[in-house]
């Protein structure tokens, strides 16, 4: 037998890299270990009781059509009741512009699929989440950062940035953007940029990708329009998930787009899974339509502000001075800036010694940049943990200060 298998690996198989984040939670399995790294939902937010009930009401009524092949596009009442739910959006859908995904990461790589040929330029943030980095390189594209401020990418940036581009001759497909509580850095694009990041797509004749998996989990504040709502010809495609409102272990996402776009994503995801599966789509109507998601999405939200808060005042308590942090009004994360002379990679040893973890910052960035920043996930883990980990955490910070 060969000793390698690499000559039977095709091109695109040679661009595609392992997560990071996925690789440092297999380090936070230990029960002693304190873990920040992962993007969690808390289980004290799975409705397991009110599931329980609706998977046997849903068994004992439709058993046999869940067990079924189902349609690539989806389960039509699902979409149709996403579609209502998108009328507070100022979305006028119809079930012909949803798609059922299995998980805003298939979502993602089917993207990737549909749009870019190697070599193409999606334009994305620096930083920008790591998931939809990998789906994109596994294609072939050039990912070209827009930095971003504490308002999000920056749209001058992003203008003079394709103007070079196109002068320069390369083919530009799409802009990659995380408009609400941006993963990694917590922040919120503001209407004015919205509008000017969507003006600057019409200019240039170019896709916007909306990825919004946590526009529902907000803690204080008025929402912003979503990008799709402020654009009437259908050149933005937005990505919404259950995995942070529900439940991620169903893998249950939906794309909102011109039926064109999402009649393309449907003939490449049936190459990809047939079909999402039926059965935990026929749960989910059933949760929608005896108004629970609301309801335990109120409690969700109530949850994590509450843990928000608790971890920012950790922070304030433990934190030496000169590390920045972000206050997300929503989300998941904060992201972390350390003194320039550090590397995130080199705390994130130390930290593990210390039984806590963390994602290094750098990760999120297309362009090799941001060693001296991290994300802090703060939905997961209880008081108890999160008091105690941030004091493991800022005590490898004092004692990475002094080394350096």
């Amino acid at each position: 037998m060969t000793e390698t298998f690499n000559r039977f690996y095709s091109d695109a198989s040679h661009l595609m890299k392992k997560s990071a984040i996925r690789e440092i939670l297999k380090l936070t399995q230990r029960p002693d270990m304190i873990s920040f790294a992962g993007g969690l939902p808390s289980p004290d937010s799975f409705p397991i009781e009110d599931l329980k009930k609706i998977t046997s009401e849903m068994m004992d009524e439709e058993g046999k059509e869940a067990l079924q092949y189902g349609t690539t596009e989806g389960d039509l009442r699902l979409r149709t009741l996403l579609a209502e739910r998108h009328r507070k959006d100022g979305l006028n859908l119809s079930p012909a512009s949803i798609m059922i995904t299995t998980g805003s990461q298939q979502a993602l790589d089917l993207c990737g699929k549909i749009f870019i040929n190697r070599g193409d330029v999606v334009l994305c943030g620096l930083p920008s989440y790591l998931g939809g980095l990998n789906a994109f390189s596994n294609y072939g594209a050039k990912l070209k950062g827009i930095p971003l401020d504490d308002q999000g990418m920056r749209p001058d940036l992003l203008e003079k940035t394709i103007v070079s581009l196109k002068n320069d001759g390369s083919i530009i497909k799409f802009i990659y953007i995380i408009p609400d509580f941006q993963n990694p850095t917590g922040v919120t694009l503001p209407l004015s940029r919205r509008l000017e990041i969507i003006r600057i797509a019409e200019r240039h004749d170019l896709i916007i990708v909306e990825d919004s998996p946590y526009r529902d989990v907000r803690f204080e504040g008025t929402p912003e329009p979503m990008m799709s709502s402020l654009e009437t010809h259908g050149r933005v495609l937005t990505l919404n998930t259950f995995s942070k409102i529900l439940a991620p272990g169903f893998r249950l996402a939906w794309v909102t787009g011109h039926p064109e776009i999402i009649d393309k994503l449907v003939t490449s995801k049936q190459a990809a899974d047939l079909c999402t599966p039926p059965f935990v789509q026929r749960i989910v109507a059933r949760y929608i339509e005896k108004g629970l998601l609301d309801v335990n999405l109120k409690k969700t939200v109530d949850l994590y502000r509450n843990r928000r808060d608790y971890m920012l005042r950790c922070f304030r308590e433990y934190m030496p001075d000169g590390i920045k942090w972000t206050e997300p009004s929503g989300g998941l994360f904060l992201f972390v800036t350390l003194p320039p002379s550090m590397d995130a990679a080199r705390l994130l040893e130390k930290a593990i010694q210390k039984k806590v973890a963390f994602v290094c910052g750098s990760v999120f960035y297309c362009n090799n940049e941001g060693h001296n920043t991290m994300r802090i996930n703060f939905s997961f883990t209880g008081e108890k943990d999160t008091c105690e980990g941030v004091r493991r955490l800022a005590e490898a910070i004092r004692e990475e200060m002094a080394s350096a």
